[in-house]
């Protein structure tokens, strides 16, 4: 009756348009004065839940993901990006690609790197001829590369979702990420090449020469570097995966001010607002998401869940597919944090038993959360991508199969290769 309880006013309360965070509070009231347990239950699950020292990474990161947004670093980016593959068919489309990657490395935030890059390309890429809905989908679906970038802070809130399942360290799962994301990016290229091909868009220029990918490669250098500093710091022992959110705020700041000297005061205090904003909201998910882990465990959910599943079929192949479609459903209605902290402690266990390993399940994980970004009813990523462009959702949805063909494969491969997410790791332990 209380898994019941749990599971209805949860659903209710998300289809009345009730906040995810506040659903997830209310449906685990509602258990608990059912199940007769004491209510202060829900807050000390809370209040425990937020006091880990590791989640002083999700503030870090995220600040500095929004002052490399504010602080000029996209365009010199984009400069890159262009003097590479601009001069290609749907050249554009594939530099928005290839400068969504890259700034996605740095931001690790497929929200800022829609907003930075979008606010440059879509408007650059309609008056270059391209069709808006084209522009939107290439942004939209590039910018998703971020969330599984080294930088992304939804990868430590997935190392947090996983405590009492399995040991999955930040560096594991980061290295776990980079192979993938080459190959999302290498398909959504292929996308937007074919989809320009198709409808017949012109090239523009010819490649400027080498110098010219110097420079341009140059003058963006100071800002990539965050994803080495990061890495290289935490491989070598300089500091750990928490400390290293801290260094590369630090850098965000040194660039944005002594270098590029583009961050004027003004954008520093919307930078600070904006992270203080999204910091509250995903501590907020986190705290109340250990309240509602809670009564999952309680109610052993991760084990009737894999009994329903085994009713269907025995075989890892349709078990995996299983738990894809179900994550991109969830993913659909649940912000990225809220589908990682209620999702990982139910399909986690089951993905394990059948031989998925936990830095490779994160990675998918990762993936359909993205994935969910760019799909309505709360497809935030997409939303703003069509706020850009002055376009509608709707008119968006019905030319986004290639790109969501491109996810899929990428999707597919990371599922039914273990190799492309533990290659990496296992080469470096």
């Amino acid at each position: 009756m209380e898994l019941t309880i749990l599971a209805v006013s949860f659903t209710v309360l998300l289809i009345l348009g009730v906040p995810v965070a506040f659903a997830i509070g209310l449906a685990s009231v509602a258990t608990i004065v059912a199940a007769g347990l004491p209510i202060a239950v829900v807050f000390q699950k809370m209040v425990g839940g937020m006091q880990v020292f590791s989640f002083l990474a999700i503030p870090f990161f995220i600040f500095a993901g929004e002052l490399m947004l504010y602080g000029g670093i996209a365009e010199r980016i984009i400069r890159f990006a262009n003097s590479l593959v601009g001069h290609v068919r749907g050249g554009l489309g594939m530099s928005n690609v290839l400068g969504c990657t890259i700034f996605g490395g740095v931001a690790g935030s497929p929200m800022a790197d829609v907003s930075a890059i979008g606010s440059v390309m879509i408007p650059l890429m309609k008056k270059e001829g391209y069709d808006t809905d084209y522009a939107v989908n290439v942004t939209t679906h590039a910018s998703l590369v971020g969330a599984i970038m080294p930088t992304s802070h939804n990868m430590i809130i997935f190392t947090l979702a996983t405590a009492g399942i399995a040991s999955v360290s930040v560096l594991g799962l980061i290295l776990a990420g980079l192979v993938p994301a080459i190959i999302l990016t290498v398909c959504n290229m292929a996308a937007a090449y074919y989809v320009a091909v198709k409808r017949g868009y012109p090239t523009h220029g010819h490649f400027p020469g080498w110098a010219m990918v110097l420079s341009a490669f140059l003058a963006a250098l100071p800002g990539l570097l965050v994803v080495v500093i990061i890495l290289g710091g935490i491989l070598s022992g300089a500091f750990t995966a928490t400390e290293s959110a801290s260094i590369a705020v630090a850098w965000a700041l040194l660039i944005t001010t002594v270098v590029y000297r583009s961050l004027t005061w003004g954008n520093f205090i919307r930078a600070c607002a904006k992270a203080c904003k999204t910091t509250g909201v995903v501590l907020l998910l986190i705290g109340i998401s250990s309240a509602f882990g809670y009564f999952l465990a309680l109610y052993e959910v991760p084990q009737k869940t894999g009994e329903l599943m085994k009713l269907v079929s025995d075989s890892p192949w349709v078990i995996f597919l299983m738990i894809n479609v179900l994550l991109f459903i969830l993913g659909t209605f649940l912000d990225m944090a809220a589908t990682i902290l209620i999702c990982t402690p139910i399909f986690m266990p089951i993905a394990m038993q059948y031989g998925m390993d936990p830095l490779q399940f994160g990675i998918v994980m990762l993936i359909n959360c993205a994935l969910g970004l760019n799909t309505p009813p709360v497809g935030t990523v997409q939303f703003v991508g069509c706020a850009i462009g002055g376009i509608s959702v709707g008119q968006v949805m019905r030319t986004i199969l290639p790109f969501y063909s491109a996810l899929g494969m990428t999707l597919m491969a990371v599922t039914y290769v273990p190799a492309f997410s533990l290659w990496l790791p296992n080469l470096l332990k």
